[in-house]
């Protein structure tokens, strides 16, 4: 993830990071700290599980979890990925306007893949962001 999501990403011994640039897109800060970048699940594994994840197999959850096909994992900031946590887009947005559209999409995208349910506190949500695109 933070190879595909990175520029000139350089690792060291155990194929960990050691320096690269990396544009966090909730917040639209970049960030050239390894230790400062977080993977982050843009449906949440708690969101998932209160959207139906609790009903899955522990390997569908795994494989949800760690899901590179579709738009689930993505590089951001720490201090986005913690100010997130496991909220719904009713509930937080990221900061720059700019990516709502993508945001909302990626969402919607995710839920629709893995058949997870939609509030309509949250489906409200997304209508007003895919408003930007």
């Amino acid at each position: 993830m933070l190879r595909r999501d990175g520029e000139d990403v350089q690792t060291g011994s155990q194929c960990s990071p050691i320096q690269g640039r990396w544009r966090s897109q909730y917040d639209g800060k970049l960030v050239t700290d390894p230790g400062q970048i977080d993977i982050d699940h843009m449906v949440p594994l708690a969101n998932a599980w209160r959207s139906g994840a609790d009903e899955w197999t522990d390997g569908r959850r795994e494989a949800f979890a760690n899901d590179l096909v579709n738009p689930e994992l993505l590089a951001v900031s720490q201090s986005s990925n913690r100010s997130k946590g496991d909220q719904a887009p009713d509930q937080w947005r990221p900061d720059n306007r700019t990516f709502w559209c993508t945001y909302a999409r990626s969402w919607i995208a995710v839920k629709y893949e893995w058949h997870l349910s939609v509030t309509w506190t949250e489906k409200a949500a997304l209508r007003e962001m895919l408003g930007f695109c």
